[in-house]
C-alpha cells in the first residue's frame, strides 16, 4: 500500500519519528511473537519517553521479514489505514505504512 499523496497534520511527526528511529540502535530482531514477550513489550512501553519507545518497541523504517511474514504497519491489526496511525495504546503515533516495530500482529 502507498502513503497517501497529501501530508496530513501528522507527517511532521512522522518525520521526527523517522529521523528518530534512523539515529537509534532498536530492538527490532527480537520480534515479539510470543504472548509473554509481547507483555513484556507492551509493559515496558509505558510511560517512557518517544525515543525509548521507538527502541523498546524495536521500529523500522521498513517492512521485517520474519518466520515467512512480511512485518509491516499496514499489515498490523493495530493499523488505522487511513489515519495512518498505530493504535496499540502504548504506541499510539502517527507511522507510515512501510515500518515496522516487534509487537506486530495480524
Amino acid at each position: 500500500m502507498e502513503e497517501p499523496e497529501s501530508p496530513d497534520e501528522h507527517e511532521p511527526q512522522r518525520d521526527q519519528i523517522a529521523a528518530l528511529v534512523g539515529s537509534l540502535e532498536t530492538d527490532w530482531q527480537r520480534r515479539a511473537d510470543e504472548s509473554e514477550r509481547f507483555r513484556q513489550v507492551v509493559r515496558a512501553l509505558r510511560g517512557v519517553t518517544l525515543p525509548e519507545k521507538l527502541r523498546i518497541a524495536g521500529f523500522t523504517l521498513h517492512p521485517v521479514e520474519h518466520d515467512g511474514f512480511e512485518q509491516a504497519c499496514e499489515t498490523c491489526m493495530y493499523y488505522l489505514v487511513h489515519r495512518r496511525w498505530c493504535e496499540l495504546p502504548e504506541i499510539d503515533l502517527p507511522v507510515r505504512a512501510q515500518w515496522s516495530c516487534n509487537v506486530w500482529r495480524v
